[in-house]
């Protein structure tokens, strides 16, 4: 079992050092918007499926409540946490579409959507960017491997380099917790 935690750990810094190789830019350009959208009135709105889905409550959280500093809370909405919107939805129309009635209801232009999807083949991820796209908002996707179809729908893709489910979530995990601080240090240094 060491050698197998070892090896563990090869792959998960290995999988963070290239996602930050590859994409500390991006992440910058990410938060400078993300910082815009703010400032100007306007509010993130996260979604995910699955373990996807409690990442964009935890960067909800960290977001609306504060992540290091003692501050004013930031608007964010996860997207993923009113099970009677989502069964609603799921059930009267198609699972296809729980993201994007929501974006339809609380979206706006300006409004940042912010997908989270391991794979970025999602269905429900791809049609809620369509739509964000479509009504003007600021368009942001966490993603691994190629990134998937969200390429085509995102102003800007972030890509942990693995095929490794885990080693993505991993990635993503770092990430948010990288765009929460920077986030606070630009608002409220």
């Amino acid at each position: 079992m060491i050698e197998v935690i070892k090896k563990l750990k090869e792959e998960h810094l290995e999988a963070i050092e290239s996602f930050i190789e590859k994409e500390a830019e991006n992440i910058i350009q990410v938060v400078e918007l993300s910082k815009k959208v703010i400032l100007n009135g306007g509010k993130l709105l996260i979604f995910g499926n699955g373990g996807s889905a409690a990442d964009a409550q935890h960067l909800a959280g960290e977001l609306v409540n504060r992540f290091k500093k003692e501050r004013a809370p930031l608007p964010a909405i996860a997207l993923t946490t009113d099970t009677s919107v989502l069964t609603a939805i799921a059930n009267d129309y198609d699972f296809s579409q729980v993201f994007v009635k929501q974006i339809q209801a609380l979206g706006k232009k300006g409004d940042l959507a912010f997908a989270i999807s391991t794979s970025g083949k999602s269905p429900n991820i791809i049609e809620a960017l369509k739509v964000a796209k479509e009504m003007g908002l600021y368009t942001v996707g966490l993603s691994g491997g190629t990134g998937g179809d969200m390429a085509a729908y995102c102003d800007h893709l972030l890509i942990v380099p693995s095929k490794n489910t885990p080693r993505i979530q991993e990635g993503h995990l770092f990430f948010l917790h990288i765009f929460s601080e920077l986030l606070e240090e630009l608002l409220f240094s």
